[in-house]
């Protein structure tokens, strides 16, 4: 029996999920027809795909070598519509997805994708703005912005461009406790930051780097982060590209605290012969680096 790409398609939606009722949701198709689809390709090819568990489905060997050649197939499909697309018009259609941590997402990116929106009217852009690491494998975005640069995966990795962090209050709290004019000064203030378990890369992790154990008000969000900052609720490192959104912050010891990070596109290796996503890749880190370099002018 021929193997369709349709079944390719539904194959690899239930691996990257590893539920049929998951997969089920992103596909909308019932979780039961996904599982009559998948004994009918198993049965097709001779050998068995996933193992169940009440845990999920896992892939067996058989399923780890179809599924790197049902990515190579998605990816060859993806390329030939883009050529296509492409040669019809310089403006890019569809959707393109980008996951990115939300202080990117909410301070960088709605500038940047509101000019790539009016350079291609038809083309629809989402910000999926989460605290953590996307899986490119499981197509939960189709590029992703990281704060390191993955060393494992079949990915490819460039770096955007780096960014600096300081130390901020807002006017209202240091007019209310003692002056800060050391480091040491510090261990006398409330401090705001990550939830320290939820800190989702090490790079992330800037109270360690500056010797600030104690974090006495936190979120794993840069945004209640920095509107904690700006209510008075203490002192915390910020993004110097957020600043000019945070008016009553005011940026402190920056003559002896002061961090940099750097942002990295991630995309998954199958997409580098994508000639629409790498052209929509091409725009949007060109953008982030005029925007970073705009708002931090006027941190």
């Amino acid at each position: 029996m021929e193997t369709r790409w349709d079944d390719l398609r539904l194959f690899l939606a239930i691996a990257r999920e590893a539920s049929l009722t998951a997969a089920g949701k992103t596909l909308r198709l019932d979780p039961a027809t996904l599982g009559r689809r998948m004994v009918r390709l198993e049965a097709s090819l001779g050998a068995t795909l996933f193992v169940k568990s009440p845990q999920g489905y896992a892939l067996t060997e058989a399923g780890v070598t179809l599924m790197d050649k049902a990515e190579a197939a998605e990816a060859a499909m993806r390329a030939a519509t883009s050529t296509l697309s492409g040669a019809q018009s310089d403006r890019l259609t569809g959707q393109v997805r980008i996951g990115a941590p939300d202080g990117c997402a909410n301070y960088l990116m709605p500038q940047v994708c509101a000019d790539l929106a009016d350079l291609h009217p038809d083309l629809d852009i989402q910000v999926v703005a989460l605290p953590r690491v996307f899986n490119l494998s499981r197509r939960e975005a189709d590029l992703a912005i990281g704060v390191s640069a993955p060393t494992a995966g079949r990915l490819t990795v460039q770096k955007i461009t780096d960014y600096r962090l300081h130390l901020a209050a807002a006017d209202s709290y240091l007019a209310r406790h003692p002056q800060i004019t050391t480091a040491a000064d510090l261990q006398g203030h409330r401090i705001v930051g990550y939830i320290p378990d939820m800190i989702f890369d090490r790079e992330l992790d800037y109270l360690a780097d500056i010797g600030l154990p104690r974090t006495a008000l936190a979120s794993n969000s840069v945004s209640v982060q920095l509107n904690l900052l700006r209510a008075g609720g203490g002192v915390g490192i910020v993004h110097d590209f957020a600043l000019p959104a945070a008016t009553g912050l005011r940026r402190i010891l920056t003559d002896r605290i002061s961090l940099t990070r750097a942002f990295y596109l991630i995309r998954h290796a199958d997409d580098r012969n994508n000639a629409r996503l790498t052209r929509f890749a091409d725009d949007l880190v060109a953008g982030l680096r005029v925007e970073l370099a705009r708002l931090e002018a006027h941190a």
